[in-house]
């Protein structure tokens, strides 16, 4: 299988990389450029996986990889992956032709920021336990409950909310998703910034009357569709750690070349020219791992999916984990500093490992599936 990248995907590789370039300073607080966010959508970023007829660029989840692969280095905040990968994963597989075209344009403009707010504080990782409540009546649905952890849920316009309108709370029937206005009466949210940086919301929703025409796909079937769109983000993050453990990785020989000790580079020791060479080894284990996941994040077998992407994220989760440490160890005092950029890219790292479950929780998924190879027999 040829694994090149076309001349178009490498003038888009480099264009982002080139956009997204970061700075020498560690960045600060939880801000995010409206301006850099504009200049995403002049590039077409924005509209990236949406259909021609819908206004998009038609590319797919190799495209994806690539500008999140690129967004990993550059440390991006923007909220690409909570708008365009997540946002517009729902947008393209649950909304109607003429819902779906309104929301892809004003996406792919730079217009609209979406949010998705699915997490729950008990439901440690599991998609399907949700508890937010949405009782049907005479005018929609009313929803109240709260939602955690919304990552860009403080500026979102538009919010897709999963709620529970039949069965038990860890049922898989019975949840729906809704299309929200961010600014609906009853909405309240509650802004802070996440373990790396990123802007993250608590949402409450009291009382939130929403229309039918809000619903997003079928009562109760809305499980299937949160599933996919969440592998569909887990090879997404998977591409955005490989960049980032490869500004790990880069910086990190860089200082062993130039740090100096007994009147020589450190680099010259062989024990830490050993743990360099671990280090790019997990690089390229996890590189791998990413192009696996992107490869089966349009399989439309949800099992097979599914196993695949888990197995993605636990050899993301170790290695980056592994990447970090070794880098902030060989960096000395300086690694831990939040003035160096190493500290923020082993914080960016820190949180894609725990994002959609850490690598202990996909572990158990795929030897509950009974491994790789008994799915892909």
């Amino acid at each position: 299988m040829d694994f090149d990248l076309s001349d178009e995907q490498r003038l888009l590789r480099d264009n982002v990389e080139r956009l997204s370039a970061p700075t020498e300073a560690a960045p600060q607080g939880t801000a995010w450029s409206r301006e850099r966010w504009k200049q995403f959508a002049e590039l077409g970023l924005l509209a990236l996986p949406f259909d021609e007829a819908d206004g998009g660029l038609g590319w797919g989840a190799v495209e994806t990889m690539i500008v999140m692969e690129a967004f990993g280095k550059g440390l991006v905040r923007e909220p690409y992956l909570s708008t365009v990968v997540i946002g517009g994963g729902l947008v393209r597989h649950g909304c109607g032709d003429a819902v779906r075209k309104e929301l892809a344009g004003r996406i792919a403009s730079g217009e609209l920021v979406v949010a998705f707010a699915h997490v729950e504080r008990e439901a440690r990782h599991e998609l399907a336990d949700v508890a937010l409540s949405a009782r049907k009546t005479t005018e929609g649905f009313v929803l109240d409950g709260v939602k955690s952890v919304v990552p860009h849920g403080d500026e979102a316009e538009l919010l897709f909310v999963s709620a529970r309108t039949g069965g038990e709370r860890h049922a898989r029937d019975g949840i729906s998703l809704f299309r929200i206005d961010a600014k609906a009466k009853g909405v309240t949210r509650r802004a802070y910034g996440l373990a790396d940086g990123t802007p993250g919301a608590e949402v409450r929703l009291d009382n939130v009357v929403v229309s039918a025409d809000m619903l997003v796909g079928e009562v109760g079937k809305a499980l299937p569709l949160i599933e996919r769109v969440t592998d569909e983000a887990i090879a997404a993050l998977c591409a955005e750690a490989v960049g980032v453990m490869s500004v790990m990785c880069d910086m990190t020989v860089s200082y062993l070349k130039t740090r100096k000790q007994f009147g020589r580079p450190i680099g010259a020791f062989q024990a830490l020219q050993h743990r360099a060479a671990d280090m790019f080894i997990g690089l390229e284990q996890a590189r791998s791992m990413a192009v696996y996941a992107t490869m089966m994040a349009t399989e439309n077998d949800p099992a097979q999916r599914s196993a695949a992407i888990s197995a993605a994220k636990v050899t993301i989760g170790r290695n980056g984990r592994f990447i970090g440490e070794q880098a902030v160890q060989l960096h000395g005092g300086i690694g831990m500093t939040m003035e160096y950029r190493l500290g923020a890219y082993f914080k960016r790292m820190t949180s894609i490992g725990l994002m959609f479950g850490d690598a202990d929780h996909h572990l158990r998924k795929v030897a509950k599936a009974g491994g790789l190879e008994q799915i892909t027999a």
